[in-house]
């Protein structure tokens, strides 16, 4: 177990002649930039698209915008006039313009990903009597196995930021000490309940029950999970709402929310990552709070928890999506291994 464990512009803000959504022109690739005598946006339903990605996190649906829009603006170039003309060539020589564009292979296989959703639910509402994205293979990005900080490297990391917490007088020592506070509070939340940084920011007076010891949170496909909360997390987070959370609150403050910016608004989840760059682990390495999310489940499973109860930690859909987590400890095992025994 952790040693302080449990007792991601809107969806159509890119425009563009080019898939990274920039057009000299400046056209907006929605609803302004004419395909015959309608708006693109009528032809091809992007906004209704993206409405109809509700079940997915605000940043999937951002993504899935942006790829989607791309791929309009491409076809208006001249490789298809209308839904209607789409084909399983035209979508392969989609996929090959991607790779001359130089991007990543897990980038083009996320565009993919974006285009065969939409082609599907062109499919589902008529616009296309079939879907040519049927049998279309875009290539898998190399599986990449996050690096994650050591246990005794975490713990030092939120010992040095507790450290900063200390007795204060005068208002800006304060104010300080308060978003001290705040920072153990975050840090404390991410890496011992392992929720995701938009989870964390959005937490509330109603869903962070500090008797009971648990939070819920509603994750990617809007399914809720309850994780319980360490010790250590529950002190953080009475200590800075009882101490540091009325200094930062203003007028204008969200009355429910927990986690509060240095203006006394709702902190984002780029707060959040600025929080945990600024506290770098002992050999100064900087993490981003996916990082300590890495670090709870693998950290867990290090300690002997079920592959399942992590899936439902986590708030995974695919047991796949956990197993990341199994060769991470098979690695450490065999490095201890290696470094230890005499016949290794």
């Amino acid at each position: 177990m952790p040693p302080r464990g449990a007792t991601d512009n809107g969806p159509m803000g890119a425009t563009g002649n080019d898939p990274t959504g920039n057009d000299p022109a400046g056209h907006d690739a929605v609803g302004n930039e004419p395909v015959g005598n309608e708006p693109v946006d009528a032809v091809w339903k992007l906004h209704e698209f993206v409405q109809s990605l509700q079940a997915l996190s605000g940043n999937t649906r951002e993504a899935y915008g942006r790829d989607v829009t791309q791929f309009v603006v491409w076809l208006g170039r001249g490789a298809c006039d209308g839904p209607e003309r789409l084909d399983h060539a035209t979508c392969r020589r989609y996929l090959a313009f991607l790779t001359t564009r130089r991007l990543a292979p897990r980038s083009i296989a996320r565009k993919a990903a974006a285009m065969r959703a939409y082609l599907r639910f062109l499919h589902r509402t008529g616009a296309i009597s079939s879907d040519p994205s049927r049998a279309l293979r875009a290539p898998k990005g190399p599986a990449r196995l996050p690096r994650v900080p050591r246990r005794d490297e975490a713990a030092a990391m939120l010992d040095r930021a507790g450290a900063l917490v200390g007795s204060s007088t005068g208002d800006v020592d304060e104010r300080a000490e308060a978003l001290a506070l705040r920072d153990v509070a975050v840090l404390e939340v991410l890496y011992g309940t392992g929720v995701r940084v938009s989870e964390c920011c959005g937490l509330t007076s109603a869903t962070c029950d500090l008797r009971h010891g648990h939070i819920t949170v509603s994750g990617k496909g809007a399914k809720t999970r309850r994780v319980p909360l360490g010790e250590p997390a529950i002190a953080a987070v009475r200590a800075y709402v009882e101490r540091g959370r009325p200094r930062l609150a203003g007028a204008d403050t969200p009355a429910d929310l927990v986690f509060l910016n240095s203006r006394g608004k709702a902190l984002s989840p780029r707060d959040a990552r600025r929080i945990v760059e600024r506290h770098p682990l002992p050999d100064g390495r900087s993490l981003h709070p996916h990082a300590l999310r890495h670090a709870y489940a693998t950290h867990l499973l290090e300690g002997g928890a079920d592959l399942r109860v992590v899936q439902e930690l986590l708030g995974h859909a695919d047991l796949a999506t956990t197993q990341v987590y199994t060769h991470l400890t098979r690695d450490r095992l065999r490095a201890v291994y290696d470094a230890t025994h005499p016949r290794a």
